[in-house]
């Protein structure tokens, strides 16, 4: 959430940005100011009419002390109708702040001056390419159909079990999967992210805080009778950790780092990029998590590019770093690159990872704060990645690693694994 005094000191500059994420700012910020000047306004009148009711509550005990009980009953009934005004007042306030806070929730968090302009995925700006595409020739398989062959991932009783996009792993599938989170979770705590195990739901104020809530909602899972969502990521519930607190800016940059199985709706998604892995109402997910000095929060992302391109290099797949356009930035994100991996068989860019900077755009609905060295009290800046989702990295390791009868798993993957190959 973007704070009103950024929003007042940087008007034309923030509109200006906003209209590369193809949000249309002048009006919704002449609102908001408007309805900030009328809670200023309100809240001024109201402490006026609070501290004349309380000088002439004073008054009327030294009224009646004085024997001027007309003068003194003539005050009792100024102060009832102060009463009055104050709590009409009150509830003036209290419906402009929500009026103020529900608008705020709808404006999306200003793009860096460094995103480039575009509309859709298609106008993301390459930033590198690393690895030789693998040629397999025509003969090569699609990973659900060697999922199929080597009996490793079944869809169709996923989905007798429970629907499309919840699919069962099996034998070496399910080992495989538990070797990429394992090997995830021990490289991010080498680098330095403290792991920790978050709760796979989480309540309205966490969604509001993280800013999945309102511009998410119909995209997750909701258990109407507790009010609890189901989480798309471990990204919610980690950065909540520190909801409504002041940490120490000496413990930045704070990391950590969480496995979890992740719940996606995808309404709307359909046709051939859904197929197999591409697209999953529930998937497996290692997420990485940074509290920083906002100084040091664009030098952090760049850290944390690294750091994910680095598992791509050792998993031996060949990769690209894409930073997106203003049309294909989300709602809260200031900058994000996406990593994606080459897939063989289907001949296309599958995404693996986001790695964003949100500046204090999630610190400011959270309320998370640390003390600056001049003792003032300001926002830190959070960032997130996926390091990384499991789903579109098996289904590349599958495709780029098959041979005639087997498939390779690549070598820093076979002690978590114990097998080289799948056959």
């Amino acid at each position: 959430m973007l704070t009103l005094n950024n929003i007042r000191n940087n008007y034309e500059e923030y509109i200006k940005l906003l209209a590369i994420k193809g949000f249309d700012a002048k009006g919704v910020f002449d609102e908001l100011i408007a309805l900030d000047d009328k809670r200023r306004n309100t809240q001024k009148e109201l402490d006026d009419t609070l501290a004349e009711s309380k000088k002439i509550s004073k008054e009327i005990g030294m009224l009646f002390k004085s024997g001027k009980k007309e003068e003194a009953n003539s005050a009792r009934e100024r102060t009832s109708l102060l009463k009055e005004k104050s709590k009409e007042l009150s509830d003036l306030l209290a419906k402009t702040s929500n009026e103020l806070t529900d608008k705020l929730l709808t404006v999306p968090n200003v793009p860096h001056h460094s995103v480039p302009e575009g509309n859709s995925d298609a106008d993301n700006e390459v930033v590198l390419q690393n690895g030789e595409l693998p040629d397999l020739g025509s003969e090569a398989l699609p990973h659900w159909e060697l999922a199929a062959k080597f009996d490793i991932i079944d869809f169709e009783l996923g989905n007798k079990i429970t629907g499309a996009g919840f699919p069962v792993y099996k034998g070496k599938g399910a080992r495989l999967q538990r070797a990429l989170i394992n090997y995830f979770l021990d490289k991010a705590t080498a680098a330095g992210y403290r792991e920790v195990q978050p709760p796979l739901m989480v309540n309205e104020a966490s969604g509001y805080g993280t800013g999945q809530l309102p511009d998410k909602d119909g995209q997750m899972y909701f258990i109407g009778e507790d009010k609890l969502y189901m989480i798309p990521t471990a990204e919610v519930p980690v950065t909540n950790i520190y909801r409504n607190t002041i940490v120490k800016a000496a413990d930045f940059p704070i990391r950590n780092t969480a496995y979890s199985a992740c719940f996606r709706r995808e309404a709307g998604s359909y046709g051939k990029d859904v197929r197999g892995l591409n697209r999953l109402h529930q998937f497996d997910k290692v997420e990485i998590v940074v509290i920083d000095h906002p100084e040091k929060s664009y030098e952090r992302l760049e850290e944390m590019s690294s750091y994910v391109q680095s598992l791509l290099k050792e998993l031996e797949l060949p990769y690209r770093v894409l930073k997106l356009c203003g049309g294909d930035l989300s709602f809260t994100s200031a900058l994000t690159y996406d990593m994606e991996v080459y897939s063989a068989a289907q001949k296309r860019w599958l995404e693996v990872s986001s790695v964003s900077n949100f500046e204090s755009y999630q610190a400011n609905r959270l309320k998370l704060r640390f003390k600056n060295e001049n003792g003032k009290t300001v926002l830190a800046h959070t960032l997130n990645g996926s390091a990384l989702a499991l789903p579109r990295i098996v289904a590349a390791i599958l495709e780029n690693n098959q041979e005639a009868d087997r498939i390779r798993i690549p070598s820093v993957l076979v002690p978590y694994t114990a097998f080289e190959y799948i056959d």
